[in-house]
């Protein structure tokens, strides 16, 4: 697997203004409609998608959830969200959602550049674990395996793609 690009560089943020929310839309639309699984099913538009990430702005801002933003060259180049729990007895750990590296900037090691700075900002908050989860049929499980995750868990039928193309959902978990 390449090695991540020096200069990348992925960090927690708390505050996301006009110019880094308009990065993450154009990201988040780009990603989804080259078939990223990221909530999407392509084709989606700018307009789809903005009102997805207004509302997990508004949890950005109360605090139930960061921004693990990765900048290779200077530019966003991909970035992931850590949902937090706001029940006492499940804060030792939170969900990765949304992980995703622009489709110009794949196959550059970026996607661990992402999940080495969503496992820091993790750690920086106090936290023991990350369960994530991704949708069946893309191989992307080994990823994350890769990383030190084990599945736990499989839900056939799960995510519907188009009427007759269900997919399992696979939960993986991580202890930091």
């Amino acid at each position: 697997m390449p090695s991540a690009v020096p200069s990348a560089v992925a960090t927690a943020v708390e505050d996301v203004d006009p110019q880094l929310r308009e990065a993450l839309l154009a990201c988040w639309t780009d990603v989804s409609n080259a078939g990223g699984a990221v909530g999407f099913v392509p084709p989606v538009s700018r307009d789809d998608v903005a009102p997805v990430l207004d509302s997990l702005l508004e949890r950005v801002a109360q605090g139930r959830e960061r921004v693990v933003v990765l900048r290779a060259d200077g530019e966003l180049a991909g970035w992931a969200v850590l949902s937090l729990s706001v029940s006492p007895l499940r804060r030792h750990w939170a969900t990765v959602l949304r992980v995703q590296v622009h489709p110009a900037r794949q196959g550059q090691g970026l996607g661990r550049a992402l999940m080495s700075g969503v496992h820091d900002a993790a750690r920086d908050l106090g936290l023991e674990m990350l369960h994530l989860t991704v949708r069946g049929g893309y191989g992307i499980e080994g990823f994350y395996q890769g990383l030190g995750y084990r599945e736990f868990g499989r839900m056939p039928g799960a995510i519907r793609l188009a009427p007759g193309d269900d997919r399992e959902e696979i939960h993986l978990y991580v202890e930091l």
